[in-house]
């Protein structure tokens, strides 16, 4: 019976051993130290742990190397060397390896995390041999790296908390932070409205009543001025300067009304980009150009509709 509680607790010791090993290797030091970071009590503790990966990792399989060999020993006392052999082996495998293994290996944190406690009494125990086997380890392959997502490999684990239930996460989240994890590959030419369907007028053009009625009755805001052979961009006029000029009796020149400045683009230029660019220029529409020529127009609405992934549509959806 004596037997039989020391081969139990040398087992219990070997499976912890083992579970652990599994357990804090899957551990990914830079998702513990977010959630490390966030408060998280079980990443706390097992972040210094995980950090120092040699030395826990020495001291784990040590401890379980000893015992599996006081285990075989235990059982060599009592029974001849094959069925000894035999014996401790289907024990280890079944009790010490597989069990644990399968079961830390679902609860990493939460088991690293309750067993950090016996992980440093580990450490302290072996110390004078796991020390300078980590200090070796760490000289031959160095401390471990932070390897960061790709874009795609941020969009897929975002686009996974649509499935779960217990995601903290909404379908509209998710499709913006895809959205923006998508703008540095898109481009201006992509989301913009091409020169031919947009209203604009040159520096000659003569405002009178009818125009003045057109452009109420489709609601624009603000109107590109733009040269005949669309190269040069001479300005935007808003509405809003409009409004209190009588154009009735006294029909003027686009060039005689106040011209706000038009900002040009690229059309290859990058949606990340625009939106610092619409930010530094105080502007709601700038002119996207194309070989020294103007192609079309994008504004501030274009960049958010390609962002939340739908279309935003006002009372009259013109520009």
């Amino acid at each position: 019976m004596y037997t039989f509680f020391i081969i139990v607790l040398l087992l219990a010791i070997s499976a912890l051993c083992s579970g652990l090993n599994v357990s804090l290797m899957s551990l990914n030091i830079a998702d513990i130290k977010r959630r490390a970071k966030l408060g998280n009590k079980n990443a706390i503790k097992v972040l210094k742990l995980r950090e120092h990966s040699h030395l826990s990792l020495a001291s784990i399989l040590l401890t379980n190397v000893g015992v599996i060999s006081a285990t075989s020993l235990v059982l060599g006392e009592e029974y001849n060397g094959f069925i000894a052999g035999l014996l401790s082996t289907v024990l280890i495998v079944i009790f010490s390896e597989v069990i644990p293994q399968a079961y830390f290996a679902r609860n990493a944190l939460k088991m690293t995390a309750f067993l950090a406690p016996v992980l440093n009494i580990m450490i302290i125990a072996t110390y004078p041999v796991a020390k300078p086997i980590s200090m070796i380890l760490d000289k031959v392959f160095g401390l471990e790296k932070h390897n960061l997502h790709s874009r795609h490999e941020l969009g897929l684990i975002i686009a996974d908390h649509i499935d779960h239930k217990e995601s903290e996460l909404d379908e509209d989240e998710v499709d913006i932070i895809r959205g923006a994890l998508m703008l540095s590959e898109t481009k201006v030419s992509d989301i913009m409205t091409p020169i031919k369907d947009v209203f604009w007028l040159t520096p000659n053009k003569i405002i009178n009543d009818k125009l003045v009625d057109k452009i109420k009755e489709q609601s624009y805001s603000r109107i590109p001025i733009i040269s005949n052979d669309l190269s040069e961009p001479y300005g935007l006029v808003l509405m809003k300067d409009m409004v209190d000029v009588d154009f009735d009796n006294n029909s003027r020149k686009v060039s005689d009304l106040k011209l706000h400045k038009l900002n040009v683009v690229g059309s290859r230029t990058a949606l990340d980009t625009m939106f610092r660019k619409f930010i530094a220029a105080k502007a709601h529409l700038m002119a996207v150009e194309k070989n020294d020529k103007i192609v079309g127009v994008v504004t501030i609405e274009d960049l958010f509709e390609q962002l939340i992934g739908q279309e935003i549509e006002d009372e009259t959806d013109n520009l």
